[in-house]
């Protein structure tokens, strides 16, 4: 998900943080990017259940300031397999884009 948010609205850069932090299990990772003297974009990498990280995305859209959201979406296959990886073996899940 990437947005964009006007970082002097009122607990705004609080409330996102609060928010990916309650939702932990689908935030991998983050990458903040100061715009301009009022601008910030941030891109999130959300990984889970579609409909969760969709409503995640929605919520975080319809916080006031943000601008500029838009969720990208990558489906995905996930299988169990085993096979080594080095000297270590066993059954694990692989995700394959």
């Amino acid at each position: 998900m990437s947005y964009v948010y006007d970082h002097a609205t009122r607990d705004l850069a609080s409330r996102l943080t609060d928010a990916h932090h309650a939702h932990h299990d689908l935030s991998v990772a983050s990458l903040h990017v100061h715009l301009d003297h009022d601008s910030c974009l941030e891109v999130s990498v959300l990984r889970g259940d579609a409909g969760a990280v969709a409503g995640f995305a929605n919520a975080l859209a319809a916080q006031r300031g943000v601008r500029h959201a838009q969720l990208h979406a990558i489906p995905v296959q996930v299988s169990t397999g085993g096979h080594a990886h080095g000297s270590r073996s066993g059954k694990h899940v692989h995700v394959h884009a």
